[in-house]
């Protein structure tokens, strides 16, 4: 089973993703937790580019280096363990690069769609849980740590590449998001993040459980 968490920067997907893992295990469910950019060494590599606030990065070399890591990913570690039997659950998956490079960056959702299927190779998640969040909140929690007002903060040293795309940006993505929900309904689960985390986390529970259940197998597009 392959259970992917998306949303906004800020929205607590890895809050959640480490309570979903921390559950699991409990239950003894067989299960690898990765992240997006990153998982492995060439990913990781990636990751450290893509967010370095020094460097500037076009959108459609974004967009690659964003695939050249999933690509990875999928192919040395989601499909060997999704053939284990083991539950996947992965921290961003290729609904964050239609929603940040296609709605967000403006790339053509054709040519972003051949690209996310040959990254893939088809891959699709059983359940993709999304959290939503205005983007003014998400940031304001993004850089809480910081102590600094939300637009100084934003282009502090203290922010990642990502972060400092602004909030115009970040409401292009949440938009980005609510359409993929609209046009997927079976597999995305909404979840207003604006509530506490336990209930979020009893919330995904109930629905992870459910679909464990049902035996259903990793879903592979046409």
């Amino acid at each position: 089973m392959l259970i992917t968490f998306e949303g906004i920067d800020g929205a607590g997907k890895s809050t959640q993703v480490a309570k979903l893992v921390a559950y699991l295990k409990q239950q003894s469910t067989p299960l690898l937790s990765l992240r997006e950019p990153g998982g492995t060494p060439t990913a990781e590599s990636i990751r450290s580019l893509l967010l370095d606030n020094r460097k500037s990065i076009t959108p459609i070399a974004e967009l690659l280096l964003f695939s050249a890591s999933r690509a990875e990913l999928v192919e040395t570690l989601i499909r060997p363990a999704l053939a284990e039997g083991k539950t996947v659950i992965l921290d961003r998956f290729f609904d964050s690069t239609t929603a940040y490079q296609g709605h967000g960056r403006g790339i053509s959702l054709e040519q972003l769609h051949s690209i996310i299927a040959l990254s893939t190779g088809g891959l699709l998640p059983d359940v993709t849980f999304y959290l939503d969040l205005e983007p003014e909140e998400a940031l304001r929690r993004a850089f809480s740590r910081s102590g600094l007002p939300l637009d100084f903060a934003a282009q502090s040293n203290e922010s990642d590449r990502m972060e400092q795309a602004g909030i115009a940006f970040y409401h292009k993505v949440r938009n980005g998001y609510l359409t993929l929900m609209q046009q997927h309904p079976s597999r995305f689960v909404a979840l207003d993040a604006t509530q506490p985390p336990d209930t979020l986390h009893q919330h995904i529970i109930a629905e992870v459980e459910t679909r464990l259940k049902l035996h259903i197998s990793p879903l592979v597009a046409p």
